[in-house]
């Protein structure tokens, strides 16, 4: 009798990257598995490790998803395809691994942002900003324990921008969904403040578990539990269906996927990032060369010796301060009127009268 090879399993990390590339929730997962929803959670945070037939299923799911992400990966053009298909001899070069990267993580990314916003646009450019940021600190990113979630976090942050609200192209509301339960979720989750709303996310629509979301959102554990039980107490008190956290999981899912949604292309990501690099080294260079300049030219006018300033006016004793003179007198006007009438030259000339 022949024996089954045992079914290998990706490590977990891999695994909750293979279910977001495969637009699948853990409670997709759960359904095909045929376990629960807190066994998927445990299974990708590496708690525990599936045994028997479950790990075969799990194991065929995970391929069936790793052979579908290879396949959106590398399709497209053959020159591109064999321009971008590594030598198995050689280890992917960096613009290799932000493709792989970018294609992993932006389709799902961008459903989440939306979710976030409720702005389609905003949410492919807040995906868009944090990769293009993850391009420029590649080294960094590349050697995170994380690159997935340090991009989610980036792109957040991004997305919840509170300067957006002085943009004019988002000032006004975009056109909410067809759907009216996915409207009044929508409206649900908009009205929550934004770090309720992002570990409401994270928790029940990513699927992180809690001291996860509280590393990524940046709060204590027990702030973190605090905003995801006031989260779901006001979505269960606007919609009592979704009390539930795996049915809000789902419905979280289903309006993510609801959305037709469509990332730019890795390339114009990267192009996009390294121009805007460009910029900003060119304004630098600019702004350094007319600095030294405005210094050059305070030099060169700049005094070269001390001048004392000028002293004040004083009054010197014993001399009449100057004074305007005043209203002419009537023998004053008198004598005025009279030298205006004599001859102003000629041989004659003014004398004395005796009186």
């Amino acid at each position: 009798m022949t024996q089954r090879p045992a079914a290998s399993l990706p490590p977990p990390d891999e695994r909750r990257r293979l279910r977001e590339a495969g637009s699948l929730t853990q409670a997709q997962v759960a359904d095909r598995v045929g376990v629960t929803l807190e066994t998927v959670r445990a299974w990708e945070n590496g708690r525990t490790t599936p045994r028997g037939h479950r790990k075969e299923a799990y194991a065929q799911l995970l391929s069936s998803l790793m052979e579908e992400t290879a396949a959106q990966k590398w399709a497209g053009e053959p020159e591109v395809r064999e321009r971008q298909q590594p030598s198995p001899e050689r280890p992917l070069t960096p613009a290799q691994a932000f493709d792989a990267l970018y294609a992993f993580c932006a389709p799902a990314l961008v459903r989440q942002t939306y979710l976030l916003t409720g702005r389609r646009e905003l949410a492919r450019e807040s995906v868009e900003q944090a990769f293009q940021l993850a391009w420029q600190r590649w080294p960094e990113v590349a050697r995170d324990r994380d690159p997935a979630g340090w991009v989610r976090a980036t792109a957040y942050d991004f997305a919840l921008s509170p300067w957006h609200r002085f943009r004019p192209r988002y000032r006004h509301p975009e056109p909410p969904p067809a759907d009216a339960s996915d409207r009044a979720l929508l409206d649900v989750l908009l009205k929550l403040p934004p770090p309720q709303r992002r570990t409401l996310l994270l928790y029940d629509g990513v699927g992180l578990d809690l001291p996860e979301t509280a590393a990524e959102s940046e709060a204590s554990t027990p702030a973190t539990a605090r905003r995801l039980l006031h989260a779901r107490a006001a979505v269960a008190d606007r919609l009592p269906t979704l009390s539930d956290p795996a049915e809000l999981h789902r419905r979280l899912a289903e309006l993510a996927s609801a959305e037709r949604l469509r990332a730019a292309k890795p390339v114009t990501v990267r192009d996009g990032s390294e121009g805007r690099a460009r910029f900003w080294t060119r304004a630098a260079i600019a702004f350094t060369v007319a600095l030294i300049g405005t210094t050059a030219l305070t030099l060169r006018t700049a005094p070269t010796h001390y001048e004392p300033p000028v002293p004040p006016g004083a009054t010197v004793r014993g001399v009449p301060p100057r004074v305007a003179p005043g209203p002419l007198s009537g023998a004053e006007l008198e004598l005025r009127a009279k030298l205006r009438s004599q001859m102003q030259s000629g041989p004659e000339r003014l004398a004395p009268q005796q009186q």
